[in-house]
């Protein structure tokens, strides 16, 4: 909670886009990376995969994460919009509300979350965007247009129209939500991505939440611990701090942390692997319960091995296979 004594700072937007598959979440991702992102392409023309970027309107920042869009990685979308602050409902002009159209809206209004609509594929023949309200309208999404607060946008990914309006009206909706963050306490972190490099060990990708996250900061979430060696901004360039919205790449945890834990700055590492004690003695004790023992007489089980190569992918599908 934000006092009136707290030192404050404007945070910069975290966007997750959410819709159907096949809708052009990717795509229109891609459309934004392509003339806005702030990054430099990699060997072989490929942005490696962090799970967030940054993209830069009008001296303004935006933090985009990149959550897939296939059904089975329902889970990250999910936790995707618990950490943004506001959220593209991407729907297609031609197709209209879907299944995972209807789940996506589910999502952000737990989330709790503004929305902006993006009516997309708006260049195709069949589009009908006023069909396409009155369907979301059915799902008690009321766009601007049709009397409601939801913003609305036509966007068309492949020729890029509406691409511009789209980022004005995110920041437009940002600005009403007044986004600030504290920055005189410890720095908190949402993890959004790990993995482990066979190089460099465990490296996880986190969106700051308040504070000011430094190089050689001691950091624990529920599971590990460690200290942040290394700071890297989305382009790969090493930075001694991060702020409140930006995403940033670590590396120096004992282990990759699970996706979504939160990952908070203490006064030493004694200190943090004593919360991590205490949370493994509660949290993790209390889903064990929760999950209750197999029963053998009544049940066929068989043993599934999963490889992946996220932590966060790698959750989505164990969840999808319960």
């Amino acid at each position: 909670m934000i006092t009136e004594n707290s030192q404050q700072t404007a945070k910069q937007p975290v966007v997750v886009i959410m819709g159907h598959v096949d809708h052009g979440k990717s795509s229109l991702l891609e459309a934004i990376r392509e003339d806005f992102a702030i990054t430099a392409k990699e060997s072989g023309g490929i942005t490696q995969h962090i799970g967030a970027y940054e993209a830069e309107f009008k001296n303004r920042r935006i933090t985009f994460i990149d959550t897939p869009g296939h059904e089975a990685f329902s889970a990250m979308r999910q936790r995707g919009a618990k950490v943004a602050d506001v959220a593209v409902l991407v729907v297609d002009a031609t197709e209209g509300v879907k299944p995972q159209t209807k789940e996506a809206i589910k999502f952000i209004k737990q989330a709790n979350v503004p929305m902006v609509v993006a009516l997309n594929k708006i260049d195709k023949p069949g589009a009908d965007a006023e069909k396409t309200k009155q369907e979301l309208s059915q799902e008690d999404v009321a766009v601007e247009s049709w009397g409601g607060k939801t913003p609305s946008v036509k966007v068309s990914a492949k020729t890029k129209q509406g691409i511009n309006e789209l980022l004005e009206t995110i920041l437009l909706v940002s600005e009403m939500e007044e986004l600030k963050a504290k920055i005189d306490t410890p720095a908190k972190a949402i993890v959004i991505e790990s993995s482990l490099d066979s190089h460099k060990g465990p490296v996880a990708t986190l969106i700051l939440q308040e504070g000011i996250l430094k190089t050689n900061d001691i950091l624990a979430t529920q599971s590990t611990s460690g200290k942040a060696k290394k700071l890297l901004g989305f382009r790969g360039k090493e930075l001694s701090e991060a702020l409140p919205g930006q995403p940033v790449r670590i590396f120096g945890f004992e282990k990759p942390p699970m996706v979504g834990e939160t990952a908070t700055v203490f006064a030493d590492l004694e200190q943090a692997k004593t919360i991590i004690k205490n949370e493994k003695s509660g949290v993790f004790q209390k889903k064990e319960i929760a999950g209750g023992a197999p029963d053998a007489t009544d049940k066929k089980f068989l043993n599934v091995i999963i490889k992946a190569d996220f932590q966060g992918s790698l959750e989505a599908v164990e969840e999808v296979l319960r």
